[in-house]
């Protein structure tokens, strides 16, 4: 959405092999001129450094982590090594080279599986059950931290369940809709019963991106950081507000693919919430966002971009 603005969009990535580094390829294609690439790892002092040098950037946009809820069981230093020591060099970036806001990704993740639905912001953590959920919670804590010590305005952005064109292939909505296509058995954890907050992909985009706007106006209180001034960090919940079970989801995909699914029912995997509702309230009080794409039309236009992407 920024670069169809008068916006000059600079983007970093170090492109690694977690998943398919040709889809991220063609994923940066999209952008034509439209934005300038950099490859390289947040994690890489002096070359952020450098680039903040060089850029003098007035906002920053951080999406950056490593993902995945169960590879995080697996390779947990890879997810402290980037979601938090990745986010304190961003933070260190911003706060030396005084940018007006710092928006960064958050997870619904760390409501771990609350009680209390709709998830609200100001509502405690329940406790993380991955390490990903963990990283991610001390994520929310260090960016606490900076803007309070250093006058920094930071805002965190807990992103509820993400689908769309272009998406991870790790994620249930590829892997569900690629089982029912190539008729393989669609595995299917927690007997069905999980629910999700499913979030169409525009709809974060737009979230983030008037988040970020609001924070650049004048009456949006961002400051120039500056040690011994008060900070600002808030957080906000980017979701679509309505929770959606499994089986419901997938007989949007069936319906949209043209083909049944095969569905084998396994027990509840470690790691996974038994469901995820956004309480959006705030966002829309405070921004006016609201999602405007439904789950039945957020499905259709994924599948066509599958269905083109499996013909390519």
């Amino acid at each position: 959405m920024l670069t169809g603005r008068a916006d000059e969009v600079v983007g970093i990535d170090n492109l690694n092999a977690y998943y398919d580094i040709q889809l991220k390829k063609d994923r940066l294609a999209t952008f034509g001129g439209q934005m300038r690439f950099v490859q390289m790892d947040i994690c890489d002092a002096p070359a952020m450094d450098a680039l903040f040098a060089r850029e003098r950037f007035d906002a920053v946009v951080s999406l950056a982590a490593q993902v995945g809820v169960r590879h995080s069981f697996e390779a947990p230093a890879a997810y402290f090594h980037t979601n938090v020591d990745g986010l304190r060099q961003v933070l260190d970036c911003c706060r030396r080279y005084a940018v007006r806001h710092l928006v960064f990704a958050s997870s619904s993740s760390v409501y771990g599986n609350a009680r209390q639905v709709p998830f609200r912001e100001d509502m405690p953590l329940g406790e993380p059950l991955s390490v990903y959920a963990g990283t991610k919670q001390q994520a929310e804590a260090l960016a606490a931290s900076y803007a309070r010590l250093y006058g920094m305005t930071v805002t965190a952005l807990r992103y509820f369940s993400v689908y769309g064109p272009w998406g991870r292939p790790d994620m249930a909505p590829m892997l569900f809709a690629r089982s029912i296509a190539q008729g393989c058995p669609l595995q299917l954890y927690g007997e069905g019963k999980m629910l999700r907050d499913f979030t169409f992909i525009d709809d974060i985009a737009r979230g983030t991106v008037a988040v970020l706007d609001k924070g650049l106006a004048p009456e949006g209180g961002i400051r120039v950081p500056a040690a011994g001034t008060e900070g600002v960090f808030k957080i906000y919940n980017i979701g679509a507000g309505r929770p959606v079970s499994l089986p419901d989801f997938i007989a949007l995909l069936e319906e949209a693919l043209g083909r049944k699914a095969v569905i084998r029912y396994l027990p509840m995997q470690e790691g996974d919430a038994y469901r995820t509702w956004a309480d959006t309230s705030l966002l829309e009080r405070e921004t006016g966002f609201r999602p405007q794409v439904s789950l039945e039309e957020g499905v259709a236009r994924f599948v066509r971009w599958f269905q083109s992407r499996s013909n390519s």
